[in-house]
């Protein structure tokens, strides 16, 4: 510990008082011949921390000049006719000489930051952000040639699987209204979908890219944890965050990836991940064989996967006749049981309500990288206002993660051990197989929760829904959502007018094995008409 003086500031206000409340909370008494030097380390440390508070702080630069922010406003309702877009803006390179992204447009979730475009989360909960940083990512598209043009509806602080959430209103699936385009990252799959965007960034902590590339028939890339770096984008637990790309077609997501990987040397999350220069071509996947082109690979459907809670038949035998056409591509499929995955989601719950509660009140420990204070402060310390204006989800994080921290105070701790345990599990069954497979979601999109509903309604919507997606937050390992087929809706307004909805399934692949799960779903979207089976 290094203490620079023994003598406090004038006006300093630690007293022997502070030192007793300090200690009543740690529920721990001192030796009153100590009080004295313990209330003047304590002293010494108040001024050391002012003078620290008192610097400016450090922001990676973003280049305003080259990379000009032109058309920043809010996009009135008819320019917004699925509720997907928070903010419309365009940026582009004005030195742009090409690029592999040149002529494409994007937009990014509003949970990423964008340089003087306000950052809404899709909440009521804080209000008045704007970013004084780009992100990574974002940095990355611009330069690649692409255009910004907005930042897409993100659920409530990303607290949402379905998309009734967000502060600017529901979020429509680009199928039928009425209907959940899945969240977190529902503005994305639904510009994409809709071919207002080719494509968008998403934010996946618990399957918030792949659950709304499920319901809008895109495909959602989570990578491999840490591929794509972080920085400049709004966290919910650190070891759950990653950033994706989601896009119409698989060779697109591959092109686009190809991009946006690769380490930053800022986040912590990407240190392990090889430099931009030295990320694969992903997008050579189009050169694979027209003939037998999974030829030698084998796969595995995850026996637990198919009896998550609230589980569709209908889901399953779409799943089913699905996964058989690669057998016609080449590959051989057989069943692989990994009991832990049924304990998958719980033991994602265990950190993200934990990590979750303590990352938005101490903010995120023992981490290397770029912390948005400006947003920090907004999150903490919280007002009942703030309280107020919450949705549920956040709510029960708080709660929950509080009740933790004193009742369960190991329990961080333990789910983190176990997450461990269930890294190795799929890397056991992946020594044997190429890819692991399960259904993406358990059940169609469902209708959305009414605007009055009740805190147990609005979770209703979402019960089970992540129950295949979220154990791969905490494994890390690289997952793509592609759509395979489409089926009726069950309930909500389009059941008299028989509405279908899609279907997804997931890949799995080894840690930085992305071109593998890039090339069978490849392989699979090439061979197969998903919007007809």
């Amino acid at each position: 510990m290094s203490v620079f003086s023994l003598e406090a500031a004038q006006g300093n206000p630690v007293t022997s008082e502070t030192v007793d409340r300090l200690c009543s909370e740690l529920g721990v008494s001192i030796d009153p011949s100590e009080k004295e030097a313990y209330t003047r380390l304590l002293a010494v440390f108040h001024d050391a921390s002012e003078q620290l508070m008192s610097l400016e702080d450090y922001i990676p630069k973003a280049d305003s000049t080259r990379f000009k922010r032109e058309e920043v406003h809010f996009p009135e309702r008819e320019h917004n006719s699925h509720g997907a877009w928070a903010w419309k803006c365009r940026i582009v390179d004005t030195k742009a000489q090409g690029g592999k992204l040149h002529g494409k447009t994007f937009a990014i979730k509003d949970n990423v930051a964008v340089k003087d475009v306000p950052m809404l989360l899709g909440t009521n909960f804080i209000k008045g952000y704007v970013p004084d940083c780009d992100a990574t990512v974002v940095t990355r598209i611009i330069e690649a040639g692409g255009e910004i043009q907005g930042k897409s509806v993100c659920e409530n602080m990303c607290h949402s699987a379905t998309s009734h959430s967000s502060g600017t209103g529901v979020v429509e699936s680009p199928f039928a209204k009425g209907y959940s385009s899945g969240g977190s990252s529902s503005g994305s799959g639904v510009l994409v979908a809709l071919g207002e965007v080719w494509g968008a960034i998403g934010a996946d902590q618990g399957g918030s890219i792949r659950v709304p590339a499920a319901n809008c028939g895109v495909v959602g890339m989570k990578p491999t944890f840490g591929l794509v770096p972080y920085t400049g984008s709004g966290s919910n637990e650190p070891t759950n965050d990653h950033l994706g790309p989601m896009t119409r077609n698989v060779l697109e997501n591959a092109l686009f990836l190809e991009v946006i990987a690769g380490n930053d040397n800022i986040d912590d999350r990407s240190f392990a991940a090889p430099r931009p220069s030295d990320i694969p071509t992903y997008s050579a996947v189009q050169d694979i064989p027209a003939n037998k082109p999974l030829a030698g690979k084998r796969f595995a459907v995850i026996t637990e996967s198919l009896s998550t809670p609230a589980t569709d038949p209908r889901v399953i035998e779409t799943f089913e006749r699905a996964v058989s056409k690669f057998e016609d591509l080449g590959a051989t499929v057989e069943q692989v049981s990994i009991p832990i995955h049924a304990n998958g989601a719980a033991i994602w719950t265990g950190i993200s309500k934990v990590g979750g509660f303590l990352a938005k009140t101490s903010g995120s420990f023992g981490r290397r990288g770029h912390q948005m204070l400006s947003l920090n402060n907004l999150l903490h310390p919280m007002a009942q206002e703030n309280w107020d204006e919450a949705y549920v989800s956040t709510k029960n994080i708080y709660l929950n993660g509080l009740y933790a921290v004193q009742q369960f105070p190991q329990l961080l701790a333990k789910a983190t051990n176990l997450s461990r345990q269930l890294r190795d599990a799929y890397d056991a069954a992946l020594d044997t197989y190429d890819l692991l497979l399960t259904p993406t979601l358990p059940y169609v999109a469902t209708s959305h929760a009414a605007p009055d509903a009740e805190p147990l309604e609005q979770i209703q919507k979402q019960v089970g829904l992540t129950s295949n997606t979220a154990p791969f937050n905490q494994s890390g390992h690289p997952v793509l959502a592609l759509p395979i087929g489409m089926l009726e809706a069950l309930e909500g307004p389009g059941v008299g007018e028989k509405v279908k909805l899609p279907v997804s399934m997931q890949l799995i692949g080894k840690w930085w094995d992305e071109m593998t799960v890039y090339e069978a779903s490849y392989a699979w979207e090439r061979s197969n008409n998903w919007r007809i089976m």
